[in-house]
């Protein structure tokens, strides 16, 4: 397990609270073994003006599953981890319901974390995959 033990679905869903993530009605619904999984609704909030889900949406879901799974695996006493880089391809789009992402380390080093992060339709299909590098920065500095 590379989460706290004491790391539960309550918890993360209260860093959607006030920002960007409650507006995309972002939510953490899962907590697994190595990985953690969120949703998002795919409507009039994350659609572009053609109807399709944004593909800026989805990086913003994928960006916070990085985030957030980096930042549960320091120690937040000492650490907090900040973005580097991002990438996203779109493989399919998504018109309506909602799509789930699922983020799971590749590399967890003491100076950086790289994440993937897999998005799919309720359908199960890939809609997006993407890749995030978190910098872990000492807090003294």
């Amino acid at each position: 397990m590379i989460f706290p033990k004491n790391l539960n679905l309550e918890m993360l869903n209260q860093f959607v609270e006030g920002n960007m993530l409650e507006h995309l009605g972002i939510r953490f619904t899962k907590i697994g073994e190595d990985y953690l999984e969120a949703t998002m609704p795919v409507d009039h909030r994350t659609k572009q003006p053609f109807g399709l889900l944004h593909g800026g949406a989805s990086v913003v879901l994928a960006e916070t599953l990085g985030s957030v799974g980096a930042a549960c695996c320091v120690d937040p006493d000492h650490y907090h981890c900040v973005g580097l880089d991002i990438n996203a391809n779109h493989i399919k789009a998504v018109r309506s319901g909602q799509v789930k992402g699922c983020a799971k380390p590749i590399h967890l080093g003491k100076n950086t974390h790289v994440w993937e992060i897999k998005i799919v339709t309720e359908e199960g299909e890939l809609a997006c995959i993407s890749r995030i590098t978190m910098a872990v920065l000492d807090k003294k500095s």
